[in-house]
């Protein structure tokens, strides 16, 4: 099987794995105490995530705390939920190709207005927000198309406007440098972590008020006993992240090349310049990709976010850069890393190149 679906999640790095496993027996058995307890094993499992906690917050700008939430849908809603505006500011303003994590949560309270974005995929920065816009929220990188975003220009927008600024960093963070924002939210498992953890980065300065009430723990902000191995596998994926982006990024660099060269004469969905090269979005017209998946089903790639597969519904982000509902589900998403050796990519790309010539694309 060839995993091309970097988007949707990512393999457990051996170093997140190794860190792991203390934490969840220990060669002496006593690796599993709660690290809110007070007593020596308490102790011991507190300086990890502590550790933990460290280690990925050398990944974010300086200053601020990291709260670790169950991934970075709980982040996003403590961001959102947990903020409010001064008098007459009371909406959320978002960028028309969020994840749902952010859309549906901004819906969810009633006043909201969406950001248009360019066909290239970017969120136009010259664009109006309402007056009462309390919170504006654009991701680094796109989970879908891969483009980067001016968030750096949005979050002095955001300043200008008297409002906060929320990043989801996701597909960004452990990859390229993360800019600066008012929060921040990570999932560990987009970049070698393990799956059911995750991050919100708060600035110094910034006061947030709980949205799930218990015991209070990270600060009186997110309750619910923390997992050490969780927490340590996220540091240790942090740590590897951080000495080798350089290596990595050069390495998917070359994948890019690759698959730009192999997958010529199909459209490229969003911009080719302000991307991240790990993800490669493209269609083909009269492509029928539920087909396609079938036929190649060695390959593990997708036809849209994870989030949205099996809905029939076209994806929103494809629709919002100006793609038709035939274009959109004309399309696939390819995703490569770390991991993914120059042979498996190739072998992928030549099993769905042969089932798009089966359909005679």
């Amino acid at each position: 099987m060839i995993y091309l679906d970097y988007q949707a999640t990512t393999p457990l790095a051996p170093e997140a794995r190794d860190a792991m496993l203390r934490w969840l027996d220990g060669p002496d058995g006593q690796g599993f105490g709660n690290p809110h307890s007070s007593h020596r094993m308490g102790r011991a499992a507190a300086a990890a995530v502590e550790l933990a906690r460290d280690r990925v917050a050398a990944l974010f700008p300086a200053g601020g705390k990291v709260i670790f939430t169950s991934g970075a849908t709980e982040a996003i809603n403590l961001a959102i939920r947990g903020t409010k505006g001064g008098k007459g500011k009371d909406s959320v303003s978002f960028s028309a190709i969020e994840h749902s994590a952010v859309g549906d949560t901004a819906r969810s309270l009633g006043k909201f207005h969406e950001l248009n974005v360019a066909q290239d995929g970017q969120c136009n920065i010259k664009q109006d927000m309402p007056a009462d816009t309390r919170l504006v929220a654009v991701m680094q990188v796109n989970n879908e198309i891969g483009v980067i975003q001016p968030t750096v220009e949005w979050h002095r927008r955001a300043k200008e406007a008297n409002a906060l600024f929320l990043c989801d960093a996701v597909q960004a963070y452990g990859k390229i440098e993360v800019t600066g924002a008012d929060m921040i939210a990570i999932s560990a498992h987009k970049f070698h972590g393990p799956k059911g953890v995750g991050a919100l980065w708060i600035r110094d300065g910034l006061d947030l008020t709980e949205v799930q009430t218990g015991g209070g723990q990270e600060g009186g902000l997110r309750s619910g006993t923390l997992s050490p191995a969780l927490c340590a596998g996220f540091g240790a994926a942090a740590k590897e992240a951080k000495e080798r982006m350089a290596q990595d990024a050069e390495h998917i660099a070359a994948l890019w090349d690759r698959a730009r060269e192999m997958f010529a004469g199909w459209e490229l969905n969003g911009s080719a310049d302000a991307r991240w090269k790990g993800n490669l979005n493209i269609r083909k017209d009269g492509l029928d990709v539920a087909r396609l998946m079938s036929d190649a089903r060695n390959v593990c790639f997708s036809a849209g976010s994870a989030c949205a597969s099996g809905s029939g519904r076209p994806s929103h982000v494809l629709k919002a850069i100006g793609l038709s509902d035939k274009q959109a589900k004309s399309s696939i998403r390819l995703g490569f890393g770390r991991y993914t050796s120059m042979e498996d990519l190739e072998a992928g790309a030549r099993s769905i190149l042969e089932a798009a010539e089966a359909q005679g694309i």
